[in-house]
């Protein structure tokens, strides 16, 4: 209220002036000593005021203002009443809704217009009141008792306090020659009223309501000065305390100018010599400004103290060190680096169905690991909601282990989920890395050191929170270098990755929000301590339906632009796609598979460019071989009961799970003549120690339980058993194929065929019981596959049938059984061969 009226006052002819009041001010406190008489009681209007003002002050103020205007009016009419010529009213501070004790008694000087032209009133304060009563008045202001108080001081004056007023008089005329009031320090100094000099403290900037609210209510005016010369001394000391650190601050600017001339200068004297010597090169050409890229780069804090100590030491290089241009690769790739910058998850990684269809656009099946993702973006959207997106210095990161055949997606999911999150995607191919450089980074101590892998898939990225693929984990190998799989342990390990030190960088790097993803094929070769990092997430390979989809979908659009063709030109039907999933293909994943497809596309294009066939041309299964030939995979069940493989004795169907997924493994046994002497077991086909262990344990069991099975094993104590596992030149070991060499023995002593459409897994003991084994998943995709209809598994093996698909499990007839004995009855058929068909070793 009064602030904004002494803005509007300033040009104002019709009210007095503010200067021209404070001249007057001594004369004015002489009358008003000699009219007012010692705690003279009073009636006046009360005029509330959001500031404080003290005795002597002259105050303008607004008449828009309601309180304002009632009061003044009130004022007037009782000094009409009275026969007063100055209406009088009674100014009390109001802070937060409270009223002072004490006020002060103001009289209207003049009433007039504002500068903008509202009404105003210029208002004298007086003396203090101390306010009593409420009572009533003429017009719409409170009005309220008071007792004027006399607040002078006898003459002459103490020592004590003449020693005051001059203490009072040398600080504010110190504090007004620091701001350059001159005139106003003539007139502090011919104040000699004990009383109005402590009150012309009112004027003060500095002073808060509070204080002079206490000003205002101290009566005793010695008092009132002590009070007031204290504030003034206590402002002043601040003030030098403030001068002292703008000094200190100037001088540090100026030093950090006289340096910046100064490497100017020693730039320009570089400059000279290199042109002195033929080099045509500016300075700024040849290095930038490192210290203010590093000052204006947002860099964590230990960072930036690291980069500035590189700074440093560049600075006092000589061009002709080596040491020069390692620093500038290091400072370069630091600030290259996004050490702040994070990629915002997009709408569609906190729209949980949102992601989950794009990853089910983007790939067929492989439902545990698009399950496992949209657990890891669900958790990641609560944890975002409730902040708690970094706990302990961590973020919520996610570190993965894809296990599965060639050819199943691994990698293009890696691509998918980045996709989905909207994030940045890195692959970082591992296959064949034996220095554990690579990952860490080399020492700056050797020539052309550079960053580890890690680092650089975070530069590539641009962020700090990409989706990082690690390809062919289990393809790392070791030497006198190191072991790369050891430097990924910190890497991967949520509890440590977020302070992740690289050997070339030698500073700390936040890995903890970057997913990542390692693929493999075969899970033994990972490092157990390596693997006990990572969640495992299993890709055991598609169904012949999810293959169909998927050649449909995916692989036959893409082949038709690679070869050149509209989608209108060429439609491959269902049933050839199957039969090219099926019986062309048998395979885990869809390489092959996408093969076929374009190999059979360029046939029909370079058909039609020969003008052998129209287009548009529809391929159904009949075509197929007429277009890429014969298949090459005809299941056992297909083929002449004449031609396959358990069409003798001795023969049996087992399965396995190798590195391109599962696979349909075929054991074959035979008796040695007795003429040729021939005794024990023989064992071929690359068979491991656990496989041939197992085939001792079958032969043993066959054994000491043949009368029990009714199997003429007299035979085999003059005659040589041979086992062999076709498919010699790869490698096999295991335990799961004692159930199937038991039934090969079984069936070669027996004289009974195993059944065409039987496979069979399991571990065998001793006493004849069948134990679990791994894989159940992938030896039921690939039975499936190969034809087979009936499968036998253990029976504490149950449990994994729940990780099977259900469209192969309506096709397959799965018995889960505990002894040897159950499977002999499901595998053997009950009709003979004749003796003659029994294969014999020559």
């Amino acid at each position: 209220m009064i602030a904004q009226s002494e803005q509007r006052l300033g040009n104002i002819p019709e009210l007095m002036s503010i200067e021209s009041v404070q001249l007057n001010l001594n004369a004015e406190r002489e009358i008003m000593a000699t009219e007012s008489a010692s705690y003279t009681t009073l009636t006046l209007p009360v005029l509330p005021l959001d500031e404080v003002v003290l005795p002597g002050m002259v105050v303008p103020f607004d008449l828009s203002d309601a309180e304002v205007r009632a009061a003044v009016e009130a004022a007037q009419a009782a000094a009409r009443a009275e026969g007063d010529s100055k209406p009088k009213v009674l100014l009390v501070p109001r802070i937060d809704g409270t009223y002072a004790a004490t006020g002060v008694l103001g009289t209207v000087e003049q009433v007039g217009r504002l500068s903008d032209g509202d009404p105003g009133a210029l208002i004298r304060g007086r003396s203090r009141v101390r306010i009593g009563a409420g009572t009533t008045g003429p017009g719409g202001a409170l009005w309220v008792e008071g007792q004027k108080l006399d607040d002078s001081v006898p003459e002459p004056l103490p020592g004590a306090v003449t020693e005051l007023v001059k203490e009072y008089k040398a600080l504010a005329t110190s504090w007004l020659k620091k701001r350059g009031a001159w005139q106003v320090v003539d007139r502090v100094t011919q104040i000699d009223d004990v009383s109005a000099l402590a009150d012309n403290s009112g004027y003060s900037p500095f002073l808060t309501t509070q204080q002079k609210i206490e000003l205002l209510e101290t009566e005793d005016a010695v008092a009132r000065l002590r009070l007031a010369t204290a504030q003034l001394r206590e402002h002043l000391a601040e003030q030098d305390v403030a001068e002292t650190i703008a000094k200190d601050v100037q001088e540090g600017v100026d030093k950090q100018q006289r340096e910046f001339l100064l490497r100017r200068q020693l730039d320009a004297v570089r400059k000279e010599l290199r042109e002195l010597n033929g080099d045509s090169k500016d300075a700024a050409e040849e290095s930038d400004d490192y210290r203010a890229r590093v000052e204006a780069a947002d860099l964590p804090e230990k960072v930036r103290e690291a980069a500035l100590k590189e700074v440093d030491k560049l600075e006092r290089a000589s061009d002709q060190s080596p040491e020069g241009s390692w620093i500038r690769t290091w400072l370069d790739t630091v600030l290259e680096l996004p050490w702040n910058e994070r990629t915002d998850d997009s709408a569609s990684a906190y729209d949980i169905k949102g992601a989950q269809e794009v990853l089910d656009a983007e790939h067929a099946g492989l439902q545990d690991v698009k399950e496992r993702i949209t657990e890891y973006l669900a958790v990641r959207k609560r944890r975002a909601e409730r902040g708690l997106g970094v706990v302990g210095g961590r973020r919520g990161g996610a570190v993965l282990a894809l296990v599965g055949p060639p050819g199943v997606g691994k990698t293009s999911l890696g691509e998918s989920v980045a996709h989905a999150m909207g994030r940045k995607f890195v692959r970082v191919a591992l296959g064949g890395v034996r220095d554990e450089a690579e990952i860490r980074g080399h020492r700056r101590t050797y020539v052309g050191a550079l960053p580890g892998r890690i680092v650089r898939a975070i530069k590539e990225a641009g962020s700090m929170n990409p989706v990082v693929l690690l390809d062919e984990i289990d393809k790392v190998g070791s030497d006198f270098r190191g072991d790369p799989a050891a430097a990924l342990l910190e890497v991967l390990d949520p509890a440590q990755n977020h302070t992740f030190r690289d050997h070339y960088l030698e500073v700390e790097l936040d890995l903890s929000d970057v997913v990542f993803l390692a693929t493999a094929n075969v899970l033994e070769a990972i490092p157990e301590a390596l693997l006990d990092r990572m969640e495992l997430v299993r890709l055991d390979g598609y169904t012949e339906d999810e293959k169909v989809v998927i050649a449909r979908d995916h692989l036959l659009p893409r082949q038709l632009d690679r070869a050149g063709l509209a989608k209108d030109e060429v439609t491959l039907d269902e049933s050839a796609l199957r039969k090219l999933a099926g019986e062309y293909t048998r395979e885990a994943g869809v390489r092959n598979l996408e093969r076929s497809v374009a190999r059979l596309l360029r046939k029909v294009a370079a058909q039609h460019e020969l003008g052998e066939r129209e287009l548009p041309f529809t391929v159904t299964d009949a075509d197929l071989r007429d277009l890429i030939g014969r298949p090459h995979h005809v299941p056992e069940s297909a083929q002449d009961p004449a031609e396959r493989r358990t069409a003798v004795p001795g023969v049996a169907t087992g399965l396995a799970v190798t590195g391109a997924g599962g696979d349909v493994l075929f054991v074959e046994a035979s008796l040695a003549d007795p003429e040729t002497g021939a005794s024990g077991l023989t064992l071929t086909g690359q068979l491991g120690d656990v496989m041939k262990e197992s085939a001792q344990i079958a032969l043993s069991f066959l054994r000491s339980h043949g009368a029990e099975l009714e199997l003429p094993v007299a035979d085999l104590k003059d005659r040589g058993v041979h086992i062999h596992f076709p498919a010699g030149a790869v490698p096999k070991d295991g335990p799961s194929a004692g159930v199937t060499m038991t039934t090969a023995l079984a069936s070669l002593l027996s004289g009974r065929l195993v059944r065409t459409d039987v496979a069979m897994t399991g571990e065998v003991s001793l006493t004849g019981r069948v134990l679990p084994i791994g894989g159940v998943k992938q030896k039921l995709l690939a039975a499936h596959r190969a034809g087979v209809t009936t499968v036998i598994i253990p029976k504490r093996n149950e449990a994994d049938l729940d990780d099977v698909p259900a469209e192969v499990l309506e096709k397959l007839d799965v018995h889960a059984v505990t002894d040897v004995r159950q499977v002999l009855e499901l595998a053997l058929t009950e009709a003979t061969v004749p003796e003659a068909q029994v294969p014999v070793a020559v």
